[in-house]
């Protein structure tokens, strides 16, 4: 391939190309400043607070200016990353330095660079490579105003970004062409958006038999609330809890897209249908760290990588007692915070827990028809690894049983999922109308009174419950808010004494006969 030599009378002393880096989940605008510098031959300098991966960015574009047919200035260099105290990391400032190297050296137009952000990896054969962030850049490019260049295999990132003046490019080459004028600017267009009909929609159908718990997660997907599901190996406790997310409403744009933001930053492809509330399953083994996010530079955890949707974690006395125990403040606060080097970062947790166990070791612990093989002080052990302060903030907890062939009928059309979904989308709006824009398990503590009006019988009923249970004063919010759920799903103006009796059943723990209740 022939070589674009530099033409000495063209050379620019300096040159200005603009880009963006991440900070947590925000994109963070960086000024890229190229200097040609006499001295050493070849010498490039990059500084700034440049991480490895930008430290080895000079080779990447030595390589890829070159196999693009472009000269790489054999002069030394001094790259800028401005603001000089913001650490830059990744590799997406590759093109806008490339773009400031070819300025510098004569074969860009400084008045090029002006306007456009860039943004990319750069192969060492000139093509462009996606890089995890591209969401974060987009809204950044969006609110400055600024056309935006990326790699063709970011745009599926950035279908949820309305309004972005983007173009995506294959290769370093088509950049220069764009930006000399050669080829014309014509926005991209981004993909169709996925509906979250189209998404596993025959699951819940799919669970015959169990009509109760079924009825346990139409009320949890209607009030945002978090369940336990209790019950023996094969009874459908996991399909339930993968059904859940297929009952919800999609997600309005503005979660959509902070869902997309958080999932870009933590370098996962872009999601199939990006209007659907997220489910992540993390296994049992998932550290402290996998469900909180963090290294160098923090990246989003599963409690934040499941934020609008659903958290479900399958054998729940099988995670480190550490990383249940974590849970603890993002279920009441909707945020977590990791303090790191000196500074703390808040990544958001507003997500909606399931949990499932069987409810002893061998899993037949309360079975009619199965014997349990484990002994008391075994089955104690087994449900002490669940702490009491996780259980008092789960509002539904249910059994689920095996039910033998004989008893495995349809539901009926209540619980069947359209009929179900169109449920739970009308309580869900008349929650949100009632509370302010929240569903009814988000609903501030003192916003209870309140909301959820109580007639003076059901009113007394329900402190003497209180007081013979000794429900802490989290639960009894939390029996509030579910009943409260139960009565819009109802059509009920009020809340009567059959919905707080029901909400308080189906938060009642399991007892069996092979152990005591883990919450007395």
């Amino acid at each position: 391939m022939d070589v674009e030599p530099i033409d000495p009378d063209l050379v620019e002393a300096l040159a200005r190309a603009r880009g963006a880096t991440l900070a947590d989940l925000a994109a963070v605008p960086v000024e890229v400043e190229v200097r040609l510098l006499r001295g050493l031959l070849g010498v490039v300098k990059i500084i700034g607070l440049p991480d490895t991966a930008l430290r080895e960015s000079r080779e990447r574009v030595s390589a890829a200016t070159e196999a693009s047919g472009l000269s790489f200035p054999d002069r030394s260099l001094l790259v800028n990353l401005a603001p000089a105290e913001t650490r830059k990391v990744g590799p997406g400032l590759d093109l806008p330095i490339a773009c400031a190297i070819l300025a510098a050296s004569g074969q860009l137009p400084l008045e090029s660079l002006e306007e456009p952000l860039l943004f990319g990896e750069l192969a060492l054969d000139g093509r462009l490579r996606p890089v995890r962030g591209a969401v974060a850049i987009g809204l950044l490019a969006r609110s400055q105003g600024r056309r935006l260049v990326v790699p063709n295999g970011s745009l599926a990132d950035l279908a949820l970004v309305r309004g972005l003046d983007v173009v995506g490019l294959e290769t370093l080459r088509d950049v220069v062409r764009l930006l000399r004028g050669e080829s014309e600017w014509r926005r991209s267009p981004l993909p169709e958006l996925a509906r979250a009909n189209d998404r596993d929609g025959e699951l819940f159908d799919a669970i015959v038999g169990q009509d109760e718990a079924k009825g346990v997660v139409l009320a949890a997907a209607a009030g945002g609330h978090h369940l336990l599901l209790s019950g023996p190996p094969g009874s459908g406790k996991s399909m339930l809890a993968r059904a859940l997310p297929t009952l919800l409403p999609e997600l309005d744009e503005a979660a959509a897209l902070e869902v997309s933001c958080i999932h870009s930053a933590a370098g996962l492809p872009a999601r199939a249908a990006p209007l659907c509330p997220p489910l992540r399953a993390p296994h049992a083994s998932v550290t402290v760290a996998g469900l909180a996010g963090g290294g160098v530079p923090p990246r989003p955890g599963e409690l934040t990588l499941a934020h609008h949707g659903v958290l479900f974690l399958d054998e729940l006395p099988h995670f480190r007692r550490e990383a249940i125990d974590l849970l603890r403040a993002p279920l009441e606060e909707g945020v977590i915070a990791l303090a790191r080097a000196g500074r703390t970062q808040r990544f958001p947790t507003r997500f909606q827990l399931v949990a499932a166990m069987n409810p002893c070791p061998c899993g037949n612990a309360g079975e009619p028809h199965s014997a349990c093989s484990c002994s008391p002080a075994m089955i104690e052990r087994h449900r002490a690894k669940v702490s009491a302060a996780i259980l008092d903030r789960i509002d539904l907890s249910v059994r689920v049983p095996f039910v033998p062939a004989q008893k495995r009928t349809p539901s009926p059309a209540a619980l069947r999922r359209e009929v179900a979904r169109a449920r739970i989308a009308a309580a869900q709006a008349r929650a949100r109308a009632r509370n302010g824009g929240v569903l009814n398990g988000a609903l501030p503590a003192a916003a209870i009174a309140r909301t959820i009006g109580l007639d003076a019988t059901s009113r007394d009923w329900l402190a003497t419950t209180v007081d013979r249970l000794r429900l802490s004063l989290r639960a009894h919010h939390r029996l509030l808010r579910v009943a409260r759920t139960l009565a819009d799903l109802d059509e009920a103006e009020q809340v009567g004494r059959l919905h707080l009796v029901r909400a308080l059943a189906w938060r009642e723990p399991e007892r069996t006969d092979g152990g005591r209740d883990p919450r007395s």
